[in-house]
């Protein structure tokens, strides 16, 4: 079968690769063309564009890339139009990808999604558009089933595809990580501040200021794909205790023992590696004072999400500032009350999320489906 895939961003480029894995395994014909990054495309799909091109966020930022974004429909409407796919599936990113789904719906195609989005948080007129122009919906968050049944809606849920991408890892010895990253034996800090440069550009400047209050450990910034080393070097270049290293991230993970941690994906990575975090956001006033009057929920991290209460400690707006980054942070190092609380609530977590093996029984799913 032919198969054109969406994903926007690298958490949708990570659960791509595993799925495109699992439909290989299944359907050994199978063709697929994607927009997502380095991970889809070594997992065997035709790459028609990189994500990097796509990473807008924000009310405000939206509105200035117009333009960028309507060429992209463009483009995507004519490659699917030639490519003539049996399904069009696209992950996450919604606000692109449901529009490409109503188009592709009209036009005559299959449509799935995989990853709802956050419609029990705001937008949620937009379950009749997925009702309406997605024939099936994929969701990865164990309270997302009875979200949508409210709606009489059936979806389809295997658990969180974070599992396979964690259970697939093989880490470094931590001797071998620490030699090629030139560390000393000072215990690591994650530092994720983000995959985007605004992103970055609000978080990492407060994060290593803090990161000089606590000079007995080491400092590893998780470079994002597709951003390059200089772009790091303006904020990191004051700070020689931090080192900024690329396409190591679980590495870091798998070796720190806490993490600063800008909200997304990364906050539930932390928590399956066992990292006490503390989870920071910040964005543009303006989107965020209009995020403020449409989102309906308290809580925005993953891992509080899911365990329906406040677990780790999260940092948003006009709270991510010097002095409550680093009281927070201090709370979660080892030695300290908090950092074992953290670490017994993961193991919990845990047991919430399902199984491994998520994205091989999607692909199963989606491959029956369309048989």
């Amino acid at each position: 079968m032919k198969y054109y895939i969406i994903a926007g961003e690298p958490s949708g480029d990570l659960h791509g690769a595993n799925l495109i894995k699992g439909l290989k395994k299944i359907d050994h014909e199978a063709e697929i063309l994607a927009w997502g990054g380095e991970k889809m495309q070594q997992a065997g799909a035709t790459l028609r564009m990189h994500y990097k091109h796509l990473a807008i966020m924000g009310f405000v930022e939206v509105l200035a890339h117009l333009g960028t974004i309507r060429n992209n429909f463009n483009f995507a409407k004519k490659d699917i139009i030639n490519f003539q796919p049996d399904v069009l599936i696209t992950i996450d990113f919604p606000g692109f990808n449901l529009r490409m789904a109503k188009w592709a719906h009209k036009k005559g195609f299959a449509t799935f999604h995989y990853i709802s989005p956050n419609l029990w948080a705001w937008k949620k007129n937009r379950v009749y558009q997925i009702h309406k122009y997605v024939d099936k919906l994929f969701v990865i968050l164990p309270f997302e089933p009875d979200f949508y049944k409210d709606y009489n809606m059936t979806v389809e849920y295997e658990g969180h595809p974070l599992l396979d991408a964690v259970h697939q890892f093989e880490p470094q010895s931590e001797a071998v990580f620490r030699s090629q990253c030139n560390l000393s034996d000072k215990p690591i800090v994650a530092v994720l501040p983000g995959s985007r440069k605004q992103e970055i550009s609000r978080m990492l400047p407060l994060m290593l200021k803090v990161s000089s209050n606590h000079p007995e450990y080491e400092y590893l910034v998780a470079g994002a794909p597709g951003i390059d080393r200089d772009f790091y070097k303006k904020f990191t270049e004051v700070y020689p205790h931090v080192k900024v290293v690329h396409n190591v991230t679980y590495d870091i993970l798998d070796k720190a023992v806490a993490g600063m941690i800008t909200s997304g994906t990364a906050t539930l990575e932390a928590a399956l590696f066992n990292v006490p975090q503390v989870v920071c956001y910040k964005t543009n006033p303006v989107s965020f004072a209009i995020a403020r009057m449409i989102v309906k929920i308290r809580r925005f991290c993953l891992v509080n999400l899911i365990m329906k209460e406040d677990v780790v400690t999260e940092l948003i707006q006009h709270l991510m500032t010097f002095n409550t980054l680093n009281k927070e942070f201090e709370a979660i190092l080892p030695g300290y009350e908090k950092h074992d609380v953290v670490l017994k609530k993961y193991r919990e977590l845990r047991k919430k999320i399902g199984e491994k093996g998520v994205s091989t029984r999607v692909a199963q799913k989606m491959y029956k489906a369309l048989q």
